[in-house]
This record gives C-alpha cells, sequence and structure tokens, in this order.
C-alpha cells in the first residue's frame, strides 16, 4: 500500500522576509520564520510535494492544497486513491479533514485534533495494554461508536506518563484492517490472530513517523543546509523550496542506484551521503565537444572502489567511463 506522510516544519529567515511571522520555529522561540509543507513518499523517500506558506499557517489550513498538489502530482484516479495511506499528525487530524480525506477516496492512519476529546474518548476504554516498546505507555480500543466519521474507522487511546505523574492521553484514527496495519507493522502475518498483538501494531505504524517524514526534515537541514538559503521574496524563497526538494530527491535516486554497489551505505541519510559520497575527490575529463568523456575517482578514498562500477552502471550508456585514477 502506498504511503504518503504529511508534516510541516519552520524555516527561520530574515527580519524583513515576506509572510515571516515570530516564533513559527519550534526549535528557536523568537525567531523569525515561514513555514514549509512536506508531502514525503515514505517507502521511497522520495519528496511528492514541497510548498512554502506563511509563519502563521498550521497543517489545519495547509493539509487540503498539500494532499491536492501530490494528488494533481502523482495523477492518482479513484482505484488508486483506494490503495493509498495518508499518515498524519494531530494538526490535520480534525473530523472535517478527516472526512474529507475518505470522501476522497483514500485512507487514512492520524491522531484526533482535539485533546479533550481524546481525554473524553479514552474513558471508554475497558482494558489497556501495556506496550513493551516504550515503558509507561499504554492502548487500548475506544468503544464509542464512530459516528462522526464518513466511513468506518477503528480508534485506538495511547496514554504515556508524564514527568508529573499524570497520563497525557492521544486518540490514533485509522481505516485500515488489522491484516493492512500487521504489514505496515512488518510484524509476522500470524500475529494478526492476537488481539494485543494488533492493537499495538496501530501504535507503532503511527511511530513510524518518527522515521520517515520527521527525519527527513531533520537530514535535509543538516546534510543540505536548508534553513541557510533565504530570500526575502516570498516566490523567489519558494523556488529555493522547490530546489531543495530536488536536490533531496536526486539524493535519495543516487543512493537508490549506488547501494547495491556500496551495502554500508543502505542506513546512510541525507548528511552522510553529501559529506562522504559526493566529496570523494578526483577529475572529470572533456572531450573535443566539451562533453564529459571520462571520471577519474582517487584510489586513495576508501568509498571510490565501490563508486566506481556504481558509476558506470548509471553513465555507461553515455558512454563515459569511470576509473580508478588510471589514465
Amino acid at each position: 500500500m502506498p504511503l504518503l506522510d504529511v508534516d510541516m516544519t519552520g524555516m527561520p529567515c530574515g527580519k524583513k522576509a515576506a509572510c515571516a511571522t515570530q516564533g513559527s520555529c519550534a526549535t528557536q522561540r523568537n525567531r523569525r520564520g515561514r513555514q514549509v509543507g512536506r508531502v514525503l513518499a515514505t517507502h521511497y523517500g522520495d519528496i511528492v510535494v514541497e510548498r512554502l506558506f506563511g509563519g502563521t499557517t498550521q497543517l489545519t489550513t495547509a493539509l487540503r492544497p498539500l494532499v491536492q498538489a501530490a494528488e494533481q502530482t502523482l495523477a492518482l484516479e479513484a482505484a488508486q486513491r483506494q490503495r493509498t495511506l495518508w499518515r498524519i499528525d494531530a494538526g490535520g487530524g480534525s473530523v472535517a479533514d478527516v472526512n474529507w480525506i475518505l470522501s476522497r477516496g483514500y485512507h487514512v492512519h492520524c491522531k484526533d485534533y482535539s485533546g479533550s476529546r481524546a481525554q473524553t474518548l479514552a474513558e471508554s476504554v475497558t482494558q489497556w495494554v501495556d506496550d513493551p516498546r516504550v515503558p509507561e505507555r499504554q492502548a487500548g480500543w475506544v468503544t464509542v461508536a464512530p459516528t462522526a466519521y464518513s466511513r468506518p474507522v477503528r480508534r485506538v487511546a495511547v496514554r504515556c506518563r508524564k514527568k508529573n505523574g499524570h497520563w497525557g492521553v492521544g486518540v490514533l484514527i485509522s481505516t485500515l484492517s488489522p491484516h493492512e496495519v500487521i504489514a505496515l507493522a512488518r510484524q509476522p502475518v500470524d500475529r494478526v490472530q492476537d488481539p494485543c498483538a494488533v492493537l499495538l501494531a496501530y501504535v507503532y505504524v503511527y511511530d513510524q513517523r518518527g522515521g520517515g517524514v520527521e527525519t527527513t526534515f531533520k537530514g535535509d537541514k543538516q546534510g543540505l543546509g536548508v534553513t541557510k538559503r533565504n530570500k526575502k521574496r516570498f516566490a523567489a524563497q519558494q523556488m529555493v523550496t522547490q530546489l531543495n526538494a530536488l536536490a533531496h530527491n536526486t539524493i535519495v535516486w543516487a543512493h537508490r542506484w549506488l547501494m547495491p554497489y556500496v551495502p554500508r551505505m543502505r542506513k546512510w541519510g541525507i548528511q552522510r551521503m553529501v559529506r562522504d559520497v559526493f566529496h570523494v575527490s578526483g577529475q572529470i575529463v572533456f572531450d573535443h565537444r566539451q562533453s564529459i568523456s571520462q571520471i577519474r575517482l582517487n584510489p586513495a578514498d576508501p568509498l571510490a572502489k565501490g563508486l566506481a562500477p556504481g558509476l558506470f552502471a548509471l553513465l555507461g550508456s553515455e558512454h563515459i567511463a569511470v576509473t580508478l585514477g588510471e589514465t
């Protein structure tokens, strides 16, 4: 099942930048900035949509434009939407937004927007199950009928013990079946017969956001320095945002192409790709038509031996020779 994650992050900018507001960056309380919304094809690591918004814009406002943009980019027909899952944090978990996504035929796996409603729904849980992965976390089925939603959904209440001893509560909303959620949680198929395993699988699938869209934001800020290139005009910054997305996708594709030849790259993110792979030294040789004819990698670089056959497989059809320093 194709999985699309959507989220937003603050992008700091100068005081005179258009549409910037103070306090829009969570990690820098008084810094002025704008917001960037992203739709990520999580199973591939590709950015499907990247959009710039004003500093006051939150996911409650940006969700629908991002979904529509992704729908257009991927040319999703009705049959394809029925097999596509949107995973969203609480900012896009209002009843209206969830019903809007459901009306377009998608699956949804998200967190309820309303904290007070989550507290009320959690009171209907008849049995709490301890999470073996996270201490002081429990999950339970919400037993109140989900009549507010246009399609059948399952709801799971999750509570975590806070430092003050009280419970922090959230509610997950999902259209996924037990078989689908077990598969997405990467658990053995036979666990679909275990009610506790199925319950916790709904929680774990939502937890995977941390290794998906949230990780890509962190990787791009560290590896690509996306927060360092700011433009005063909003349209200019939107262009920079698109170039950042292109750089991200190019690195993801390069990682996919080269990984069979350098297996240790499997767990490398954007920062390691930029720092180690793209800094391998060498020479580029041009022919009389100013076209690239040869790439010579520095044989002293520990990555060069693995990169050479990978680059040749990629560039061989263009008649570009890849060597380890030989002339």
